[in-house]
């Protein structure tokens, strides 16, 4: 079973190659924008298996839908995605230009990842020993287009704390996403990234708790969950990018513990806040935690007032995790 574990694990990182194309696109991204608000232009393609993009066009915006399962939770994840940036942030699509929503299913033979590569998303379909097929995971879809609208704002280098950033605001948009198709506040969510992607041979919740980083999971396959949930447990290593899945968990709880201390849906209060942030123009590509923490604690002063509930919230939650001023 070592070649399985070796293989879930390496399934949590993006290879070299498709960081390279996402952070090309970005800059050249960056330099667009617009101001109409249209519904979403979505297209779905299916690779049968190879690794060659984009497949066979199969679903296009507006067609009912058909008997494959992945290709329909790929449709709705791009929809709902798409709602939650438009209708509470006014975002128009991914680069704010409208742009369309692309995806490709059952890529590979039992790939065990999702991606953004810059232009669009790639679902595989897993291993069905480890994982299932990533478009089952809500969470997962509006992650991995979360890092799209990164790409297309702060355009965060992915190393380091910078890295751990973009993985991090990934994973909050991701939960946002799911929140809000659900119904859930802040403290009725999961805060679990990646549900229902395990097979009921994993002892595990998913791949990441934001509620309590390093408890996702604790198997004899994949391990125990590394995430540390604070600077007291930040890793320093030259492997996963720098940490950007594992130091991630310290932003991470920042953002439910303010979220929870907010209350009420989190998408419209700490989410906006965290979108004001990356979306600002005010942190640099290589931006790195204590400045993001005062980047979140201004974006909240100027949005609710320096005296409000969600300024102290924000403030409190870094120091919680080792980023106090």
């Amino acid at each position: 079973m070592a070649h399985v574990a070796r293989a879930a694990r390496e399934s949590l990182a993006l290879d070299e190659s498709i960081r390279q194309k996402r952070a090309v696109a970005g800059e050249q991204g960056a330099q667009r924008g617009a101001r109409r608000l249209e519904p979403p232009a979505r297209s779905i393609f299916d690779a049968e298996q190879t690794e060659t993009l984009p497949g066979t066009l199969v679903r296009s915006e507006g067609d009912e839908p058909g008997p494959d399962v992945a290709v329909g939770e790929a449709y709705d994840g791009f929809g709902h995605t798409h709602a939650l940036f438009r209708e509470v942030y006014g975002r128009a699509s991914i680069d704010d230009d409208n742009m369309p929503l692309l995806g490709t299913v059952h890529f590979g033979r039992d790939y065990e990842n999702a991606f953004w590569d810059g232009e669009r998303m790639v679902f595989g379909d897993g291993d069905g020993m480890v994982f299932g097929r990533f478009t089952a995971s809500l969470s997962v879809i509006g992650h991995e287009l979360a890092h799209g609208v990164t790409q297309y704002t702060a355009n965060l280098i992915y190393r380091g704390q910078s890295g751990a950033l973009n993985e991090s605001i990934s994973d909050v948009f991701g939960a946002l996403v799911e929140q809000r198709v659900l119904g859930h506040t802040a403290e009725t969510a999961s805060w679990i990234i990646g549900a229902g992607l395990f097979t009921d041979r994993v002892e595990g919740l998913g791949l990441r708790s934001m509620k309590a980083p390093g408890t996702a999971y604790d198997d004899d396959v994949l391990g125990k969950d590394p995430q540390p949930d604070s600077m007291n447990g930040y890793i320093d290593t030259v492997g996963d990018n720098g940490g950007v899945h594992l130091n991630s968990g310290i932003p991470n709880r920042a953002f439910y513990l303010a979220a929870t201390a907010i209350g009420g849906d989190a998408w419209s209060s700490a989410g906006q806040i965290w979108y004001d942030t990356v979306s600002g123009g005010t942190i640099p590509a290589s931006c790195d935690f204590i400045t993001f923490a005062r980047a979140t604690a201004g974006a909240a002063a100027d949005r609710f007032g320096a005296d409000s509930i969600e300024h102290v919230a924000v403030t409190e939650a870094w120091a919680t995790v080792g980023l106090g001023s």
